[in-house]
């Protein structure tokens, strides 16, 4: 009686999900949406900086420098000027961010062993494209020296290094895998906080009260059809991410169908629970629901900023967020093909909170009227 009980609601529910066209497209086509334009928006590689020269040797070694920054496939040289009024008029307009003037005794300087000093001005409007253009330069300048003597230069160290999980570096790798989490968490708990408060809404709780159906198999009827429909989502945001991002899954699938699903579970639960909450007002429980989990899926889950890098109480309250464990699980499934052995600890802590916040929704759920 009580899986039938459990089934009726949850058969109640689809019906409902079925017959209302917004709750069908935000279930089955946001989270490719989202995944898709934040998976092509956001990224922090820096390429194509706009540059320009002021070159007054116009020698072949200060013309051999401009090639070096060329040829780099980091810099885009958008023009040559000749005065330093032009310089200030690319950078105030934006046309280019960085600006690299060479002086006339510049080859004379190369060319007798001293020290020939190129002045290079960047936009800091933007503190990380400037950070790493800056590394840039400096790496070009370490290697100009070697292209153009004859003489051998022996390094006073020689780093070798290696890159492990993302040898190539690219951003797209790490910021799908948080991608998912992000929209998972928001796109889930977004529908779930729908139900209960559409009920009273709509004026049917009273005939849900009057049944025998009682408080947990209620909750667990209702969740049950958004659950699915999460896990259906989670398995489409995979594949999207693999195949047309072509990011690395080195981890067990298995593995990731198991975490995936405890946090599913807990992201409906908390759905359901903002629901009780914000009785009888749709639009306060979607309000509600995108406040509490998108912005600390962004800020407060290790996706965008280290949480290693934030104040220690901040940090202390990213613990609350299961988005930051399954940040971390994600990313260690994919790109470090982690076991459970190193993310037992975190998939913990994603059920203990999946178990309690299922305990406060059906705590919080009381079938009587008010």
């Amino acid at each position: 009686m009580k899986f039938l009980r459990i089934k009726a609601i949850a058969k109640k529910e689809l019906i409902q999900i079925w017959r209302d066209p917004l709750s069908l497209a935000i279930a089955l086509l946001m989270p490719v949406m989202q995944l898709f334009i934040y998976g092509y928006a956001i990224t922090f590689d820096v390429n194509n900086i706009t540059t320009i020269v002021y070159d007054q040797d116009r020698s072949s070694l200060s013309r051999e420098l401009v090639a070096q920054f060329r040829e780099s496939g980091y810099f885009t040289l958008v023009a040559d000027v000749d005065n330093y009024k032009d310089i200030d008029a690319y950078l105030d307009s934006n046309k280019a961010r960085v600006a690299i003037t060479i002086p006339y005794d510049f080859s004379k300087k190369v060319l007798t062993g001293r020290n020939a000093h190129v002045e290079v001005i960047i936009d800091g409007s933007d503190s990380n494209t400037a950070t790493i253009a800056e590394g840039y330069i400096a790496a070009i300048s370490l290697r100009y020296p070697q292209r153009v003597t004859t003489k051998t230069i022996t390094p006073v160290m020689d780093p070798r290094t290696r890159v492990w999980f993302n040898p190539e570096l690219k951003s797209r790798n790490f910021i799908i895998p948080g991608l998912i989490a992000v929209i998972m968490s928001v796109v889930v708990a977004l529908l779930t906080s729908l139900t209960v408060a559409r009920e009273w809404e709509r004026g049917t709780m009273e005939q849900l009260i009057s049944t025998p159906v009682k408080t947990s198999e209620l909750i667990i009827g209702k969740l049950t059809p958004y659950f699915a429909i999460g896990f259906m989502d989670m398995i489409l945001a995979v594949l999207v991410g693999v195949t047309l991002f072509g990011v690395p899954l080195r981890g067990n699938i298995v593995l990731l169908v198991a975490l995936s699903s405890v946090f599913l579970f807990g992201t409906v639960s908390f759905g359901v629970l903002i629901s009780i909450i914000a009785k009888g007002s749709q639009s306060v429980a979607s309000q509600i629901a995108i406040l509490s989990t998108m912005l600390p899926a962004f800020l407060l889950s290790g996706f965008m900023f280290a949480i290693s890098n934030m104040r220690k109480p901040l940090q202390v309250i990213t613990y609350i967020f299961p988005a930051r464990y399954f940040v971390t699980i994600l990313k260690g499934i994919f790109l470090k093909g982690s076991t459970l052995t190193l993310l037992w600890s975190n998939g913990l802590m994603l059920a203990i909170a999946s178990a309690l916040v299922f305990f406060l929704a059906i705590k919080n759920f009381h079938k009587r009227m008010y």
